[in-house]
Formats: C-alpha cells, structure tokens, sequence
C-alpha cells in the first residue's frame, strides 16, 4: 500500500512501473531483473491499471468490462464483475449487462465506475494489479469484501489508499511525504516508528467521530 498526502508523488510512483515515466535514478525490478530488459509491451500486458478516475466508455456495461479483452466468456465477466463486488448491482438494472453506459458513465455513480473499471482489470488475471485511489467511492464493507475476493487472485498488489483501513492489509505500506519515502513497514511497525503515520490514524479517526 502507498499512502501519503495530495501531491506527495503516489500517482508518479506508481507510473513509473508500467513505463509511463523513466526513473531519472536506481533501478526498478520486477523478479529481480531491471525493467528496461523486459519489452515494453510484455509488462503492460501483465499489469491492470485502474486509475484514479474511472474511465469508461459509451456502450454496454459488458463492453466496458472486456475492453482490451474481448475475447472473454460470459462466465469469466460475470466472475470478474462478483469479485469486483459490482454483479448483484448490475443485475438490478434492467438490461443487466447490456445496459448502455453513457460517456464517462454519466449515469453510473461513483463506487459503480469504480467497480466496473476494477472488473476490466480483474478479468485479465493480470500479474500485478495496480489500483490508484480507486476505492475511494466504496463503504468500507464493500472495500472489504473486494479485497478480500482479490487475495484469491495469484497477483501482486499495489494500491494507492487515503485510509488507513485499507493500508493496513497491506504485506508492506510505504509511507511518502513531498515525492520521498518517509518510511515503509508494516502496519504495526509504522505505529511504533513514524510519527506522521500515528498523526494520519488520529486524523481519520477524529473525521469518522465527526461524521457520526
């Protein structure tokens, strides 16, 4: 989990893994070879991206699902939108998976976007999914269940999160103040190692009583 301040650097971060920016310095690995040795269409291929805002398209919501993937099954969509936690929604309305989504999905909400462009990726089974901030319209038993159904999946994951609920899951949290690591560990060591991250758990929690 990557967790820190608006304009701290998480988004830039996290571009440089698919090769949208290049590292000025060090090097990134993945398996323990530099990036640059692999082509740079193998590792897009291998990641599912979903960014910040959900970007989605006119069309059905099936469309949606399997764009960059059409080749997918009725089965391997409705499995993507259940992990996604968005099939019980899409059921409801009344053309199901062919309901028209109108451009950016103007008629969806928030957490709907979200989860369909999550689906997108889930139904790559891509190697390593990486997920902007894209939770961020979800209740936190939704958020839950969605990660928890993503553990099943033989990936690595790198999410971007405001909440401390979410960081906490996280094998490791990397904690970034003004485009630096500030620190990285796991939940229970960043509590007894880093002020900044105490402040931001006394922060949320002062919000969440204030919002009772």
């Amino acid at each position: 989990a990557i967790i820190g301040a608006t304009g701290s650097g998480k988004t830039t971060l996290f571009q440089l893994l698919p090769r949208l920016y290049q590292p000025t310095s060090g090097d990134i690995t993945i398996d323990n070879n530099n990036i640059q040795t692999y082509p740079i269409e193998q590792i897009r291929a291998n990641i599912g991206y979903v960014s910040q805002t959900p970007l989605l398209f006119s069309g059905t919501i099936r469309d949606n699902i399997t764009f960059g993937y059409e080749a997918a099954t009725d089965d391997q969509v409705v499995q993507a939108a259940q992990d996604a936690q968005i099939h019980e929604t899409i059921m409801d309305f009344t053309n199901k998976y062919d309901t028209v989504v109108g451009q950016k999905g103007v008629n969806l909400s928030g957490g709907q976007k979200q989860r369909i462009s999550i689906a997108r990726a889930l139904i790559r089974k891509p190697s390593i999914l990486m997920l902007d901030d894209s939770t961020s319209a979800l209740d936190m038993t939704t958020e839950a269940q969605l990660l928890q159904a993503i553990d099943s999946y033989n990936n690595t994951m790198l999410i971007i999160t405001q909440k401390i609920s979410t960081a906490k899951r996280a094998d490791r949290i990397l904690l970034l103040d003004h485009g630096r690591v500030k620190h990285i560990g796991t939940h229970d060591e960043l509590i007894e190692t880093s002020d900044l991250y105490k402040k931001i758990i006394v922060s949320q929690a002062q919000k969440e009583v204030s919002n009772v």
